[in-house]
């Protein structure tokens, strides 16, 4: 007897729906899963087996085969399990064929029967595509974040076979936890002293512009970076539920009940792998901590103790927005659109450069540490500037600084400006549209000719920088053509991480 129950399966960060097919023939008792399952998929066999016979049910005693269509696609994880279960308690006739009309089924068996939770519930549910799907009761908040899909869940798969029944009500979905209370944003006016940075802060919020800090330990570069996600607009609703997906995806916890807001920061240690960065694995391709910022800010605290070859695992992510992953066992894509934020230390001890202080490394040393961020990922940098480390007037004045909420305004003015162009932050401006939308002032083009023939700007620098002219004049309200203050102050906010005693080149 054949039985054909639908289910799906996570490859990166989008599911594909799976038809599982299960055929009960006579023959030898046997239980084979075909259909590139991988290690997990085929230990299903175990597992369901276990899980029919601990809920009281009758397991066939003939030939089971399961086919995971489509064939050519690999199945990845343990959420098959209870699709497998229901087909094998269909096909051996404890359940008619009308009991699971419009069902589709995902979700891990314990040996007990308990039907327990998956990663990647959000994207499984979207892309079974079916009308009704029963998961578990832990996956239950998850899955009703998909629009038009009627949610089931129970505890047990004998809880879910007497449901399916009809000998049962389906149990109550168990309530939805008390989303914990978002973290505190870091204030920035609790920035003092740190004019220039502020201002690279607020310009890498306003056009979506990535930012580098290069200062000694102690000069505010970590705290202007968390202050920074506080500067962006609210998530779109398409994109909080991609962020949503991509966490799932990821195994991150979700806020129930509701799409998420806020953009989201990651900031990992500086001895994460080029897969924990970057995303992959050997089959079971994951999403890195670049896609689990998307739409939000990566912050790499530390960056020149990042590994080199991780670092610039990252140069073609940062340019095309999405991460494209190729094995053997399969590809995909995953996004990518982040705002990258780096602080670092001008040399390994933190002090070259710093007043009344004598920085313990050699030339040979601080050559080396530098190297460690090659030129191709600093050239995607737009802003890139020097935080020194405040000094006292500026901490105990009494003095308020600009907070949060003002310039936030004017945040939200400059990207309104650029939406009006027809993008989302003007980082995203094409370079064939730059003369249409960032025209310069025959002045503002001999400042750019002077910075090149200086060495100081390559082609994509002299791009990057006209983007960010464009988002300074966007703040200041100012239409018409770039003039030369604004290239002025893009060109202020990009030094050059050199050679020098300090590290750093005006």
């Amino acid at each position: 007897m054949l039985a054909t129950v639908s289910s799906a399966s996570l490859t990166g960060v989008r599911g594909h729906p799976v038809t599982v097919e299960v055929h009960v023939s006579q023959g030898l008792p046997s239980f084979t899963v075909v259909g590139l399952p991988d290690t997990s998929c085929r230990e299903a066999r175990d597992r369901v087996r276990a899980a029919v016979l601990s809920s009281g049910l009758e397991w066939p005693q003939t030939r089971i085969t399961v086919n995971l269509a489509p064939s050519g696609v690999p199945k990845v994880g343990a959420g098959l399990d209870l699709a497998i279960a229901v087909g094998v308690l269909r096909a051996g006739g404890q359940l008619g064929d009308g009991d699971t009309e419009g069902f589709a089924f995902i979700g891990e068996l314990g040996l007990d029967g308990s039907v327990r939770n998956v990663i990647g519930t959000l994207p499984l549910v979207a892309a079974a595509r079916r009308p009704i799907v029963a998961v578990a009761p832990a996956n239950h908040a998850e899955a009703a974040l998909v629009p038009g899909v009627d949610v089931r869940s129970a505890p047990t798969l004998r809880a879910m076979v007497d449901a399916l029944r009809a000998v049962e009500y389906w149990p109550q979905p168990p309530p939805a936890p008390i989303p914990p209370a978002p973290a505190p944003l870091d204030e920035l006016a609790q920035v003092k002293g740190q004019p220039l940075a502020r201002r690279a802060v607020e310009i890498a919020a306003a056009g979506g512009h990535h930012l580098l800090m290069v200062g000694p330990p102690g000069g505010g570069k970590s705290m202007l970076a968390r202050s920074l996600v506080g500067l962006l607009p609210s998530l779109t609703p398409e994109e909080a539920l991609d962020v949503m997906t991509v966490h799932s995806a990821a195994g991150l916890q979700l806020a129930p009940g509701a799409l998420i807001e806020r953009p989201p920061f990651r900031a990992p240690h500086h001895t994460a792998s080029t897969v924990a960065l970057v995303g992959g694995g050997s089959r079971a391709l994951r999403p890195g901590e670049i896609s689990c910022a998307h739409a939000g800010v990566l912050f790499l605290d530390e960056l020149g103790e990042f590994p080199a070859s991780v670092l610039d695992a990252l140069r073609q992510p940062l340019e095309d927005g999405v991460v494209r992953i190729a094995r053997a066992y399969g590809a995909t894509t995953l996004p990518a659109r982040v705002l990258l934020v780096a602080a670092m230390n001008p040399c390994p001890c933190g002090d070259a450069g710093v007043a009344g202080s004598s920085c313990r490394c050699s030339e040979g040393t601080r050559q080396r540490y530098l190297r460690r961020v090659s030129g191709p990922l600093l050239d995607r940098f737009d802003l890139r500037v020097h935080v020194d480390r405040p000094p006292a007037s500026a901490l105990f004045s009494s003095e308020a600084t600009e907070p949060t909420a003002a310039v936030v305004e004017r945040v939200a003015q400059a990207r309104s400006i650029a939406a009006a162009r027809g993008v989302a932050r003007n980082a995203d401006l094409a370079m064939s549209d730059l003369d249409t939308l960032a025209p310069l002032a025959p002045t503002a083009r001999r400042v750019l000719e002077i910075a090149m023939d200086r060495g100081r700007l390559t082609a994509r620098g002299v791009h990057r920088v006209r983007r960010v002219a464009r988002t300074i004049a966007d703040l200041a309200g100012t239409e018409g053509p770039v003039d030369e203050c604004h290239v002025a102050g893009a060109l202020a906010t990009r030094i050059d991480v050199g050679t020098s005693a300090t590290g750093l080149v005006a």
